[in-house]
């Protein structure tokens, strides 16, 4: 799934999720480089529900949302689309 993000510095994220809720890939496209890569490798393998309550509400300089806080909006997003 491709999800556009909103009030942060990344653009997009691309991930796959597989039929039993795992988290198979995720891959940000633009925002700080390690911080994005270490927040994708640490949801990968885990159960996508479990990681939108870790992420969800993580909030970046007063921003109201975050990298982290968008991709478990992204999740979200795909599972009301299920």
């Amino acid at each position: 799934m491709v999800y556009k993000t909103r009030g942060v510095c990344s653009r997009q994220i691309n991930f796959e999720v597989a039929e039993d809720g795992t988290i198979c890939t995720v891959n940000f496209m633009g925002g700080c480089n390690g911080n994005t890569q270490g927040v994708a490798r640490l949801v990968e393998g885990m159960n996508i529900n479990d990681a939108i309550v870790r992420l969800e509400g993580i909030d970046c300089n007063g921003r109201g949302t975050s990298c982290p806080d968008q991709l478990a909006r992204a999740f979200k997003e795909y599972l009301a689309q299920a």
